[in-house]
């Protein structure tokens, strides 16, 4: 493997053709083993030509390695089924729309159905009918989450190869890596060959999505150029600001962020609702939906996020601008946060104007202290359910 940072001290689709803040915990022992002074990874705005561009764009940076983003992505879960049929064209369509308004980062994986496909389609829409510079902006990110066997490195390559022939691009820009089974160390034998591969130019950046504090300071201190970890992220789970991002802090590695407006929950929609009365509130008919749910129970329940909800909303009316923007922009403003994700619903709904408004809100210290006033009050989820980044495992 060609050398990188080393720490010192340590598918298908329907068409129309066809009929689809507190920090107080800290990790253990990583200020004696990852010392300030060690080579680390860090993040930038990057160089702009307006001001819009260094509020809109960020640059997360390993060593030689480097991607800038925009700050709010489009996520493409929704595209894998349960939110609605994807029509094709509709959602290459509505992929062109949002990044005609700056918002160019999608990130996408290989089990979100037929995402990686969209954005091939798109990305040939956007070299054909859209000048070089706004193809210089254009940033597709996806997962790969392959099954806890053997790493070896014949069969990463087949595997990113998929990707790279799905999203038609000869290097992926940010691939985000999740693996199953800690007790497993083969995701270091998959990282190793994934580096391989960016130094071959197959890869721009490698990344990780859903690893927790413990298992990043490990991949750090074997010499892995990872730049981002994607967690789950919000007001109502602030796990990533108990742990993970001091570690962040200290090596440069940035946190992109998803559940931030929990699947649609942190919205007027839900604002003075009672789900508990059959048919009184709005259905719970989504997988995000249903999920985050799930975390506002573990977190305090409905009334207390009734209670939330009504703060943001007072917020929100202050500023003029939507409760979701207000959540987001609750989180951009986290240490370590580079980014936060924004699920789209490709050619079924779409809130670019509301994604739009969160460059220019700027929360007061007011806006923060009665957010994180009401936030404090929910249970300690990280001593309820463990770190962030540890969703995903069968235990």
């Amino acid at each position: 493997m060609a050398s990188s940072i080393v720490f010192t001290g340590l598918h298908l689709f329907k068409s129309k053709k066809s009929i689809k803040l507190k920090t107080s915990t800290r990790f253990s022992d990583s200020r004696q083993q990852l010392s300030p002074n060690s080579v680390k990874c860090c993040s930038t705005t990057t160089t702009a030509t307006t001001e819009e561009d260094t509020t809109r764009r960020v640059t997360v940076k390993n060593g030689n390695d480097s991607l800038d983003i925009c700050r709010v992505l489009n996520g493409m879960w929704q595209t894998s089924g349960g939110w609605g049929r994807i029509d094709r064209d509709d959602a290459v369509e509505a992929m062109l729309r949002h990044a005609d308004a700056g918002l160019s980062t999608f990130d996408m994986a290989d089990h979100y159905g037929p995402a990686e496909d969209l954005y091939g389609i798109f990305i040939n829409r956007v070299r054909r009918e859209r000048p070089p510079e706004y193809l210089d902006k254009v940033r597709g990110l996806t997962k790969w989450v392959p099954p806890p066997v053997k790493m070896t490195s014949s069969y990463v390559r087949e595997s990113i190869n998929v990707s790279r022939k799905r999203m038609d691009v000869p290097s992926l820009d940010m691939l985000q890596f999740h693996w199953w089974d800690y007790s497993n160390p083969g995701y270091l034998d998959a990282l190793k060959h994934l580096t391989d591969l960016k130094e071959e130019g197959k890869i721009r950046t490698v990344a990780l999505t859903n690893f927790d504090t413990e298992r990043l300071q490990i991949i750090l201190e074997n010499g892995i150029p990872v730049v981002s970890n994607q967690v789950q992220h919000s007001i109502v789970d602030m796990r990533p600001q108990q742990k993970m991002a001091e570690l962040c802090q200290l090596t440069g590695v940035k946190l992109i962020t998803y559940g931030t407006v929990m699947g649609g929950l942190l919205s007027e929609k839900f604002l003075d609702t009672n789900i508990a009365i059959p048919f009184s509130g709005p259905p719970l008919n989504t997988p995000s939906l249903q999920k985050y749910k799930r975390m506002v129970d573990a977190w305090g329940g409905w009334s207390l996020f009734q209670t939330l909800l009504q703060t943001l909303n007072k917020v929100a009316s202050k500023h003029g601008v939507s409760i979701p923007t207000v959540a987001v922009t609750y989180i951009l403003d986290q240490p370590a946060v580079a980014g936060s994700m924004i699920g789209v619903r490709l050619g079924l709904s779409e809130h670019i104007l509301d994604s739009n408004a969160i460059f220019s809100l700027v929360l007061d210290e007011e806006d923060v202290n009665s957010i994180q006033e009401v936030s404090e009050r929910g249970k300690d989820l990280l001593g309820v359910i463990g770190d962030c980044g540890d969703e995903y495992r069968r235990a």
